[in-house]
C-alpha cells in the first residue's frame, strides 16, 4: 500500500504542475503533426511559429518541464550565448527567467533563422540578436544539412534533408570579445566536439556551459576531449542521459543515426 500510495502521490504531483499539464496538451495537439513550412502554435503565453510538430513537443519538454537550461546568476542582466537557438523556445525561456538578459542567438538554418527572428519579434523580446550562421572553428562558411526541424548538422547523410552553404562564426572570437559570459548554451548536432576543443583557453570568462553531446555511428567518439576540455579550464560537471538503450553490450545501436547523446552541464564552483 505505501508504495501505491507514494505512486500516486508521484502522479498527483505531475498533474499538478502546470508545465506538465501544458506538455500534455501540446502532446496531444502538435506530436506527429505534419507541416509543409510553418504552422501557428501556442503555449502558456506565448504565440511562436513551429515548422516540426514532434521536436516542438520534445523542446517544450525538456525546456519548460524538465528545465534543463535553469541556471542562477547574481546578475540582474545576464549574458547568454544560445548557440542552436532553432525556433526560439529556449531564448523564451532565458527571457522568462532574467527579463533583461542579453542573449546572442546562433542559428545555422537561414530558414529556421528566419522562423527564430518572427518568434522573437511576435512575443516582443528585446535584446536578442540573431547570428544566422553556424557556429564553427573559423569564418568562413561550411555545407550545412538541413531536416527542417532541429537536427540539422555539418556532418551529412545524418540530417537527410537539404544541403545548403553557409557562413560560419568562431565561438572563440565571441568569447574573448564578450568577456563574461554567464550561461552558454550548445545544441549544435556533433560540432560541439571540434568548436569546444577550440575554446579551450578562452573559457574563463563562462561562468556555466550546457553542452549536448552528439555520437554519430561510425564516426570517432569526443566525449573524452569535451570534459577534458572542460577540467582544464575550471569546470566541475554532471552528464546525464538524453536517450535510452537497455542491454547496449547486446544492443549497440549500430542501425541508428546515434548511438548516444549526452547532457552535460558544467558549472564553475
Amino acid at each position: 500500500m505505501g508504495l501505491i500510495s507514494d505512486n500516486l502521490g508521484k502522479i498527483k504531483q505531475v498533474f499538478s504542475n502546470k508545465f506538465y499539464r501544458e506538455y500534455f496538451r501540446l502532446y496531444r495537439k502538435h506530436y506527429g503533426q505534419q507541416i509543409q513550412q510553418i504552422a501557428p502554435a501556442s503555449f502558456l503565453h506565448y504565440d511562436i511559429n513551429i515548422v516540426d510538430g514532434s521536436s516542438f513537443v520534445y523542446q517544450y519538454k525538456e525546456i519548460f518541464f524538465s528545465r534543463v537550461y535553469q541556471f542562477e546568476s547574481s546578475n540582474k542582466i545576464p549574458v547568454i550565448f544560445d548557440c542552436g537557438a532553432n525556433i526560439g523556445l529556449s531564448c523564451i525561456y532565458f527571457k522568462s527567467l532574467y527579463p533583461e538578459a542579453r542573449i546572442t542567438a546562433f542559428e545555422a538554418d537561414p530558414f529556421i533563422a528566419g522562423v527564430l527572428s518572427s518568434n522573437i519579434s511576435k512575443n516582443n523580446l528585446s535584446a536578442i540578436t540573431v547570428v544566422a550562421k553556424a557556429v564553427w572553428t573559423n569564418e568562413e562558411s561550411i555545407t550545412f544539412y538541413s531536416d527542417n526541424a532541429d537536427g540539422g548538422n555539418v556532418f551529412g547523410g545524418n540530417a537527410g534533408g537539404t544541403k545548403v552553404n553557409v557562413p560560419t562564426v568562431r565561438l572563440r572570437s565571441m568569447l574573448e570579445q564578450e568577456g563574461t559570459i554567464d550561461f552558454l548554451k550548445m545544441d549544435i548536432e556533433g560540432a560541439e566536439i571540434a568548436v569546444i576543443k577550440d575554446c579551450d583557453g578562452a573559457l574563463s570568462g563562462v561562468d556555466n556551459i550546457f553542452i549536448e553531446y552528439h555520437s554519430f555511428n561510425k564516426t570517432p567518439q569526443g566525449l573524452g576531449e569535451i570534459l577534458e576540455t572542460l577540467q582544464r579550464n575550471g569546470f566541475r560537471y554532471f552528464i546525464e542521459s538524453a536517450t535510452e538503450r537497455a542491454m547496449p553490450f547486446i544492443n549497440k545501436a549500430t542501425g541508428e543515426v546515434m548511438d548516444m547523446q549526452l547532457n552535460i552541464f558544467a558549472y564553475k564552483i
